[in-house]
């Protein structure tokens, strides 16, 4: 664009901005003055600049003109002219006038009269950017000395003025009023006779409200939520939160629906100087159903639902912490039906740590409410309690580390297995580095463990109960691992081959009569193929020598990065892995596993992980997660498909999905997205699940507004799976947000 028709473009931009009411909200062209070098000493001091200046000996007249700057202790005056009476103390500024008081609020004018302490006055055709962010503009404001400042036919607005060239513009919303009251001390302004205007229109009349300006909070109403939903119908929220202290708050928000009966939704928040809590209730009363199998149940009942949520974490000296959270229901669909979560399990935690520089100690208890249709409750463990303790020692044997572990863990079921389970273990690592560069790791692992079950049959798996009551084994591990790293230049970039090898010597241990709560969902891939144990917990060690051996490879060139690893194990002992089958590691020769992860600028993201069959390279496991596309416009795409051919083990059954996302931004501030998640599973993957090949499990579509001080957006989302009376369906959501209101 050429200047001239930049500065035509502008010049139109001042003529469609300026409003009817001739509140006049742009920052006029003379900046306001910057602090003296050398401020006055105290308050009867006053200093000041200008390019003429005349004295009225007989009346005590002082005029100055030309860039007239005038200073005090806390406040600051410019102006083209300003005549000062020192007798009465009456200051009149004319021409570009600009104040800045000690609040940091600057005001702007054609004419300011005022007291020679600059603090106090009357402003014509006025305009105030606030230091806290927003501008307020008046035909006329009175400035009080502490401050307060009264507007009469005024407009406020947080929003931008300028467009990105800089032109003047409507704000994306403003608030006219007859009457206008900013206070800074409680950085709040209060409005009479208001109007909202949204991009120009007027649109919400608020005869008498007041909102919070910057970053601080006040009582009053937040942003409401409207949305539809099949069971429920139109639901309308409206959270007003009561400012009780400058550290806690308490938010209640009524949700009526057109359905069904109101909801309370409360939640209370504390800010303390060594940690926060925050604790969210729910209560209503409607329709539920125990039958959850059934598609439309008709056994229906008026009952009490809600649900608890609340968070904790206190941190008492830099080493010891508290934290802890909550979540419990009423039944298995209320989440769902209102739209609060969609998790299905909901797990409650409470953990005493201290982490020192080189030590860990922890007290953590856990209980889990489980949301899935055919899961019983009684079978959820409650952890009461685990207790992990561990040190490391820098100065270990041969200059290694050693790392002491002692852990106590009590599992108890309501209607199912009870385990207490207590080891140490000792572990030391050794790392040197060979003349020719081959990085060698030295390990040697050994662990005591004591057990103690009871009511073993109720576990359905027979491998995972062990023998009732009190077991005892050890276990014991040596390790060589040796890398070798090869690094060279590349065109612009390095490129570095890095094979690995690793041998593990274990003997044979006693794992079956052991029971197994912590290492069932077992798989082989990239990031456990060179671990020493490959199951994910403590109750299973992997009891086989084995060698494994891999490469890594990475690409660095200028904007773009590639990294690679692939490996596979052989099992030096003929006995029979305790691995199930399907695994990667029931036979001698595990499957082949690999990950490779591409990067492009900041625009392509490509992460593959895979498993191969080792007899017949078919893909066992076939992960790809990719983000393409920048901030503002964007995909999301990821791919799961689990292939693995195990029945026996509920913990590992197959499963393929797909998962899409995307954000396009079609003009400067609007934009469409979408998401959806879908099952591709079928029988032959799975024989227990009732997915087809092709089921939906939901997907959201939107468009939305977004600058820098409005948010509005329409949300349209489905839900295909029903489960109870948290039914499939449509649900409509509507997104209207303005900065400093509502908060």
């Amino acid at each position: 664009m050429s200047r001239i028709s930049l500065l035509a473009g502008c010049a139109l931009g001042i003529v469609l901005a300026l409003p009817a009411s001739a509140q006049d909200l742009q920052t006029p062209v003379v900046p306001p003055p910057p602090p003296a070098a050398a401020p006055p000493a105290d308050d009867d001091q006053v200093k000041f600049s200008a390019n003429a200046l005349e004295y009225d000996t007989n009346d005590d007249v002082v005029t100055a003109t030309g860039d007239v700057r005038m200073f005090r202790t806390d406040g600051r005056l410019r102006a083209d002219k300003v005549v000062w009476n020192r007798k009465t103390g009456k200051v009149v500024a004319t021409g570009d006038v600009a104040i800045v008081g000690e609040e940091g609020d600057t005001a702007y004018g054609d004419s300011i009269d005022l007291t020679d302490s600059l603090k106090d006055g009357v402003v014509d055709n006025m305009l105030v950017v606030l230091n806290q962010g927003g501008r307020l503009a008046a035909r006329r404001g009175t400035r009080a000395t502490d401050g307060r400042i009264d507007l009469e036919q005024a407009a406020y607005t947080p929003c931008s003025v300028t467009n990105a060239e800089g032109c003047p513009k409507e704000p994306s919303w403003k608030i006219t009023a007859v009457r206008v009251v900013y206070r800074p001390n409680r950085e709040r302004v209060y409005y009479q006779g208001a109007q909202l205007h949204l991009f120009g229109l007027p649109s919400i009349p608020l005869p008498q409200f007041s909102h919070p300006v910057g970053g601080g909070s006040d009582s009053g109403l937040l942003s409401p939520n409207i949305q539809y939903s099949r069971v429920n119908g139109v639901e309308v929220a409206l959270p007003y939160y009561f400012r009780l202290a400058p550290n806690r708050g308490l938010t209640l928000t009524p949700h009526v629906y057109s359905s069904v009966l109101p909801m309370a939704d409360v939640e209370y928040q504390q800010l303390s100087e060594v940690g926060a809590f925050r604790l969210r209730g729910y209560a209503t009363e409607s329709r539920r159903s125990d039958d959850l199998n059934t598609i439309d149940p008709t056994d229906t009942r008026m009952a009490f639902r809600g649900y608890l949520d609340g968070v904790a974490r206190y941190q008492f000296t830099p080493e010891w912490s508290l934290s802890g959270s909550l979540r419990v229901t009423t039944d298995r669909t209320f989440l769902r039906r209102y739209d609060i979560s969609r998790d299905d399990r909901l797990r409650n935690t409470a953990s005493l740590q201290r982490i020192g520089t080189d030590s860990y100690f922890a007290v953590t208890g856990w209980a889990v409410q489980t949301l899935r249709v055919n899961d019983r409750q009684g079978l959820q463990p409650i952890a009461l309690p685990e207790i992990d303790y561990r040190r490391r020692f820098d100065d270990g044997i041969a200059g290694g580390k050693v790392e002491l572990q002692l852990n106590s863990l009590a599992l108890t079921r309501t209607a199912g297995q009870d385990t207490q389970r207590a080891f140490a273990s000792l572990r030391w690592d050794l790392r040197r580095l060979t003349n020719w560069g081959q990085e060698l790791t030295f390990t040697a692992f050994a662990r005591g463990d004591a057990y103690n079950a009871h009511d073993t049959l109720e576990t359905t798996q027979i491998v995972y109960r062990g023998t009732e009551g009190f077991q005892t084994r050890a276990i014991g591990a040596v390790a060589v691992d040796m890398r070798w790293p090869f690094v060279g230049s590349i065109g612009a970039g390095t490129q570095r081959v890095t094979p690995r090898f690793q041998i593990v010597a274990a003997p044979r241990i006693k794992n079956f009569s052991i029971p197994n709560e912590d290492s069932r969902a077992v798989d082989l891939d990239d990031s456990n193929l060179f671990a020493l144990n490959r199951f994910p917990g403590y109750d299973r060690f992997e009891d086989s020598s084995r060698a494994t051996y891999g490469a890594e490879y990475g690409l660095n060139l200028p904007g773009f990065s590639l990294d690679a690893v692939v490996g596979q194990s052989y099992r030096l002992s003929a006995r029979p892995s305790i691995l199930p089958d399907g695994t990667g590691l029931s036979d001698r020769w595990s499957d082949i596993v690999g990950r490779t992860e591409l990067r492009f600028r900041d625009f392509v993201s490509v992460v593959h992980r895979y498993r191969l069959d080792k007899d017949n390279f078919f893909v066992r496991r076939n992960e790809v997660d990719a983000t393409i596309g920048s901030r503002s416009t964007y995909a999301l795409i990821g791919y799961l498909k689990l292939n693995r051919d195990i029945t026996t083990v509920e913990d590992l059954r197959d499963r393929e999905e797909v998962r899409l996302a995307g954000r396009v931004q079609f003009a400067r501030f609007w934009s469409a997205f979408g998401s959806a998640i879908v099952d591709l599973t079928d029988r032959n993957e799975d024989p227990l699940g009732v997915a087809d090949g092709f089921s939906p499990i939901r997907h959201r579509l939107g468009i939305e507004y977004q600058d820098d001080c409005l948010r509005l957006g329409a949300t349209w989302r489905r839900d295909y799976r029903q489960i109870g009376d948290a039914r499939q369906g449509n649900n409509f959501l509507l997104t209207l947000a303005f900065t400093n209101l509502g908060r």
